[in-house]
């Protein structure tokens, strides 16, 4: 997925708004609380998303895409390289994950 379509996917879920509160390159999507941040710097090109902290590791372990996130708790968040091999549907479900754990209080 390019990051447009990142974009366009997490605007799309009910309830969502996006800022750039941190700096000009970290468009944060929030539904109430931040579930991701979508890094549009030339050289990151990522999102990082909340993910439960048993699944974070999992994935980290399957994907060498998939890292513990730069300046968040890691054991809470991920960061997933949008310019890998990671399947447009993973991408979804780890952004649809993440909107869960925020908008399900």
């Amino acid at each position: 997925m390019n990051i447009e379509e990142v974009r366009e996917y997490c605007i799309s879920l009910p309830g969502v708004t996006e800022s750039f509160p941190f700096n000009d390159t970290a468009l944060v999507f929030k539904a109430g609380k931040i579930f991701a941040i979508l890094d549009l710097s030339e050289e990151a090109r990522g999102i990082s998303l909340k993910c439960k902290p048993e699944r974070a590791i999992e994935l980290r372990e399957q994907y060498p895409e998939i890292t513990g996130a730069y300046h968040l708790n890691k054991q809470h968040w991920n960061a997933v390289a949008l310019n890998g091999d990671i399947e447009p549907s993973l991408i979804k479900e780890l952004i649809d994950h993440s909107y869960y754990l925020i908008t399900k209080k």
